[in-house]
């Protein structure tokens, strides 16, 4: 009989164990559960606010041959500014790297912006060139080409803002514990941005209706 009484004491005692146990698993396990769902959303978000940034650049890549071909026609002379240009817009164009290893890679996203500001700087050159040539202001094919690249610059500045905001984001919330314990087991690490030159932000000035 006390044997029995023994083993039962010592049953309780181990299923007592055993719920401890469980309910501490699910303290860590449930949070944690959450926190990588979390921590996937935040990600992906980074890599959309990336490739947003990507499609609009490309949207200027698509502008710019017609617009040179437009000033070209009527500022003969530019050939320098024109071909500056040219020779920006290809080297922005390189390498072909895939979206998402540009998002992951601070040093070729650091590349990849210096060519994009490059190419801007280039541009705005030409811009004021144009300011030489009253006809050409008065086209109306420049006039709707300045109108879709002031547009696009616009864009460009509001998706830089908003793929640097998802990115500060993402940082501080794999500080935070209880989520700083998922994001080291699971391989999230803090991701880096390229901040600009507060001069090299500004978009190229395309008004010419003054």
């Amino acid at each position: 009989m006390e044997g029995k009484k023994r083993f039962g004491t010592a049953g309780m005692v181990g299923i007592g164990c055993l719920v401890v146990i469980i309910l501490l698993a699910l303290f860590i396990l449930v949070p944690g559960f959450f926190s990588y769902n979390k921590l996937v959303n935040l990600d992906e978000s980074v890599n959309g606010a990336w490739s947003e940034v990507e499609n609009l650049y490309q949207r200027r890549y698509d502008l710019i041959p017609n617009l040179v071909e437009t000033v070209k026609g009527y500022a003969k002379f530019e050939r320098e500014t024109l071909e500056a240009v040219i020779q920006a817009r290809a080297n922005a164009t390189r390498p072909n790297i895939s979206t998402e290893a540009l998002a992951n890679n601070p040093e070729l996203q650091q590349q990849f912006l210096q060519s994009q500001e490059s190419l801007g700087q280039a541009l705005g050159r030409l811009l004021v060139v144009v300011e030489r040539y009253p006809d050409l202001k008065a086209n109306q094919n420049f006039i709707r080409l300045q109108d879709e690249l002031a547009g696009t610059e616009n864009r460009i500045s509001v998706a830089r803002r908003r793929f640097i905001e998802t990115i500060k984001e993402y940082n501080s919330t794999i500080r935070r514990f209880p989520v700083v314990l998922v994001a080291g087991l699971m391989g999230f690490e803090k991701r880096e941005y390229f901040e600009t030159a507060p001069d090299a932000r500004q978009a190229p000035k395309v008004d010419f209706n003054n």
